[in-house]
Formats: C-alpha cells, structure tokens, sequence
C-alpha cells in the first residue's frame, strides 16, 4: 500500500517537473491567428507566422514546386560573382505586410492571420517578427521601409518617434548579424498635413515638420546599417501652375536635400542617397519624376524621369551626392522602358538601386506588378551587369500580390517568381556575352568611329570646317544597315 502511494506521488511530481521544464525550456508555438489565446497577445510572441512553409530551396528549371526557386540558385557564380551578389535582393515591408488589396475602386480583401485590425505599437512588433521570419524562409538578407509602416503614428512627433523607436529596437535585434536594411525612408505622402507637399509645402510648419521626420528617419536607418536611404516625393508636385510658384518650390526642395546631405555626414551615415522618380500620380506634375538632359529652363528641375532628375541635381550642385533609385513601373508611366530609364542612370554615373516591378499596359496608374517578363528582365540584369553590379543598392521588391490574391502563401509565390525571373535575366545575359555576337553587331556599327578620324572628332579635336571638307573629299554617305531584326534575334535566341 505504501509503496503504491509513494509510485503515485512521484508520478505526480514527475509529471509536475515535466510541465514546469517544458514553459521554461521553450516559448510558445501557437499559430498566427491565435489572437485571443495567451501568446497570441504577447509583445514577445514567438509563434509562428508561416506555418507550413518551408526554407525556399533551389530546385532547378525541371522543379514543380511552387515552394522552390528553378533559376534563382544564391550561391553559384555568374560572370565572376554569386547570384546574390548581383541580384542583391530586397523586400518591400510596405506592400509585403501593409499592403491590404484595397484600390480606387475596393475595400480591403487581405486579412493576414496575425493582424487584429489595429494599428497598435504591439501589431507593429508582431509584424516585425513576420517580416523577419518572412526574409529567412525566403533566404533574403535585406529589406526596406518607411517609417509609418513600420511604427504608427503617434498624436504628437515626439510619440511617433518614440513609437518608432520601440519598433526599430525589435527590429535590430531580430536583424541578428545577416540582415539590414537595402534602405529606409520617410513617409511624407499619406497624412493630410502633407497635402501640399513636404519639403515642397507652401506652409513653413509643414516644411519643418517634413525635415524632423526626414532626420528620424535617416537617424534609424543609420542605427539599423541600412545601406541607402531613399527619398520619393509623393506629394511633392503640383495640380495647377495658376497658385503655384514653382520655382520657389524647386528651391525649397534643393534647400531640404541639401540639409539631410549634411546630417547626414554629420552622423556619419556613409549609405548612398537615393532619388526615386516619378512623372505623376498622386499630384499631376510631380517633382521626383526621372531622363538626364532636360533642355527646358522651366522644367530643369521637375523630375519627371532619371535625365530631369539628373539636371535638377546639376542645376542645384547635389549631382556627387545623390544616385536614383530607378522604379520600373514610374519609367513606363514616364513614357520610357525600364531599360532605357536604366541606361540613363548608368552611363551618368547615378544608376543606385532598382525598385523591381512592372505595370499592365492596359491599366493607366502604377499597379506595382510582380516583374515576370523575361524578356524585360533580361534588358534590366543588362543594365545591371554593364554598371558592374549595384553594391551598396540593390534590387527591391516594390510590388504587391494582386488584389485577389489572398492566400498567406502567395506572398512566398509572388517573390519566388520575381526573383527566378531577374536570376533568368541574370543567366541570359552571361549568354549573350559569352556568346559575343549581339556586342559584336554593335561594334560594327559604330566602327567608322575607329578610324583615326574618328577617334579625333570623339576627342573634339575637329572642328566644322574640317568636317566640311571631309564632306566634300567624301561625297554621298554610304549608310549600312541597322540589323535591328538580326539583334532581336539574337536576342531572342538568348531566352
């Protein structure tokens, strides 16, 4: 009887140790959408966001598997680097885990099982940690943000920076030593006192409040070694010119940039300053639209695409300070390819970093599409590898899941396939270079430039009268062919 009795007091006590070891050794695994459970409140949940989900692996071109790269393999060498090293990938906090489907026409129609409907300091903790869970399944070791997705506003600047505060301190420490931000920036285009502009706003209050939001944001930045920081105007622009003075506004805009120019090395921020440009949308003229040598006086510093951009940063003496953040879809909005925006940038010296995605040429505003063309993906790692790569910018994920895309796991698919798109790219061009035909066809069009005569006019050496002569000992031009059909063919052939 008594030896029964000891058994089961210590087979309570043993279960009792069991119970008490398991709270302590481990914390909580409850899914996402436990909310109302004990962890699912808690700052430090430690849950798990993508259940289900595994590490994405390389499986190569034969793969099925949704849940696999086929073309994107990180650590294999092209054209002397690793993949990763030129591709440099990057994910868009904002559109990754802001972003909620909603359009002009819709309300929201993504409800991520960890959300609870607030904008609360502990939603934002709890979506730092689905981030950063998100960017090591993924394999990806940068991301990006804007201060008010990340932290909410608060009812006066000194509570939003302490809010924000709080978010970047969880953010360092889940970063660990392998992951920083590609770049940070500052929202200055949703709350209503920036419904004139920020550093373009007529209101002198707006103006100071833009440039204490500008240098929290670059102060976190800094604290988190991001690599850049990006400024993209949403709001800096006009409707109409009859109450606008827009030559102030450029001034002001120059003055702004160059202040953050300046604390910038006064904390010793040494990441890459980038603009972002845009033609329009949400204001009918903005300043941050992007080509390199606009001729106009009036619209030199309206930066419409990368050359306006270009000559805004020449006119106000910031062009050694400031790269451009090149979006595919503002290039198209702006009336040009990806490639040529691209190209622009490059051979002035400003190509910084890459926004990757694309729009619906059928749709007429910024869709902020996942890039799965190979083709243009192919013209854009061209690009990419003529500038010697883009360290310390990157690519980044500026795209969003389509609005009836709605399954947790889409989110993985959505990147996979942008990432395998931009690796194939990768891959075509070393094609075409090992291949050496398409270079080949280009320099022979321009080889009568190879003469001496001709490396004297690239020289500037002649002048008009020599050339007129020249003229006349020559005669009639002799014009060849363009072969544009045989360089697509090549190129095509590449795919």
């Amino acid at each position: 009887m008594k030896r029964m009795e000891l058994g089961k007091i210590l087979f309570v006590l043993l279960c009792a140790s069991l119970a008490i070891a398991g709270v302590v050794a481990a914390p909580p695994t409850c899914p996402a959408n436990d909310l109302g459970g004990e962890c699912g409140d808690a700052d430090d949940w430690k849950g798990e966001f993508f259940p289900g989900i595994p590490n994405i692996k390389y499986e190569g071109p034969s793969s099925k598997n949704p849940l696999a790269y086929k073309w994107y393999n990180a650590e294999e060498e092209i054209l002397g680097k690793k993949m990763k090293d030129w591709l440099r990938f990057s994910v868009a906090f904002w559109h990754t885990f802001r972003g909620t489907g909603g359009d002009p026409f819709g309300s929201a129609t993504k409800f991520w099982p960890w959300e609870d409907g607030t904008n609360s300091l502990a939603m934002a903790k709890r979506r730092m940690r689905a981030n950063f869970e998100f960017l090591k399944k993924l394999g990806v070791d940068r991301w990006c943000f804007h201060d008010r997705d990340i932290a909410p506003d608060g009812k006066t600047l000194e509570e939003s920076n302490a809010n924000l505060d709080e978010v970047v301190a969880l953010a360092k420490e889940l970063q660990g030593t392998e992951i920083r931000p590609l770049w940070g920036t500052a929202q200055l285009f949703v709350h209503p006192r920036y419904m004139h502009g920020g550093a373009t706003s007529p209101e002198v209050e707006v103006y100071a409040y833009a440039a204490a939001q500008v240098k929290k944001a670059i102060e976190v930045t800094h604290y988190l070694g991001g690599e850049n920081y990006v400024f993209w105007g949403g709001r800096e622009g006009y409707q109409t010119l009859l109450n606008t003075d827009m030559g102030r506004e450029l001034d002001h805009m120059a003055r702004f940039l160059e202040a953050a120019v300046a604390y910038k090395k006064k904390i010793g921020f040494n990441g890459t300053l980038l603009l972002e440009p845009k033609p329009q949308e949400p204001t009918k003229h903005q300043y941050d639209s992007a080509s390199v040598f606009h001729e106009s006086p009036l619209l030199m510093g309206v930066l419409l695409h990368v050359a306006t951009t270009a000559s805004f940063l020449r006119k106000y003496g910031l062009l050694g300070e400031f790269k451009i953040n090149v979006e595919c879809n503002h290039a198209t909005l702006s009336g040009h390819s990806c490639h040529h925006e691209l190209e622009t940038a490059r051979l002035n010296g400003l190509f910084g970093n890459l926004d990757a995605n694309t729009g619906d040429p059928q749709i007429g505003w910024d869709t902020d599409q996942f890039l799965t063309d190979i083709g243009e993906a192919t013209l854009v790692m061209l690009s990419v590898v003529r500038n010697g790569g883009l360290a310390p910018g990157g690519i980044n994920f500026d795209a969003k899941l389509r609005r009836e895309s709605t399954d947790v796991e889409d989110l993985f698919i959505a990147h996979i396939g942008g990432m395998d798109t931009l690796a194939r790219g990768l891959r075509n061009v070393a094609k075409l270079i090992e291949d050496g035909s398409l270079d080949e066809l280009v320099r022979k069009r321009y080889e009568s430039f190879d003469t001496e005569f001709g490396a004297q006019i690239e020289a500037g050496k002649v002048d008009f009268e020599t050339l007129e002569k020249k003229a006349m000992e020559w005669g009639e031009p002799k014009v060849p062919s363009a072969k544009q059909e045989l360089a697509e063919m090549i190129f095509q052939s590449a795919l």
